[in-house]
């Protein structure tokens, strides 16, 4: 989903996602890259036309959000690079994740566990 956007689209779908609800202004100085306004509203426009931004007007002008849920957007991220990096193995991304990790706290383990057992649970009924 959003891996297919062009690098600079994806880099202001991700800053709705950390910002929330922008205008054009607020995009433009989010951006490590200064670039214009103008630039940013067709660039907007296009991600609008595209599905992956949603517009509505304010007195500000129009805020600009995003328009696919930000689990959804993660899931669709996380299941690319799993099929890339990890040849579909979700259980070789967990092992790299754990193994980069470093020492987790007992109450990070104890949630892994907890979603593990869930996983367990589901896959029973």
């Amino acid at each position: 989903m959003l891996e297919k956007l062009p690098p600079r689209e994806r880099q202001i779908v991700d800053l709705l996602y950390a910002r929330g609800g922008s205008t054009v202004s607020d995009v433009c100085d989010g951006l490590p890259v200064p670039l214009t306004a103008s630039a940013v509203r067709a660039m907007l426009t296009r991600l609008e036309a595209k599905g992956f931004v949603r517009r509505t007007p304010s007195e500000r002008g129009y805020v600009y959000e995003p328009a696919v849920p930000e689990a959804k957007a993660k899931q669709s991220a996380l299941s690319q690079l799993v099929k890339t990096f990890f040849n579909g193995s979700p259980v070789g991304a967990a092992s790299a994740l754990l193994g980069m990790s470093g020492k987790l706290e007992d109450t990070e383990l104890d949630e892994l566990e907890r979603m593990i057992a869930e996983a367990r649970k589901g896959r029973a009924k």
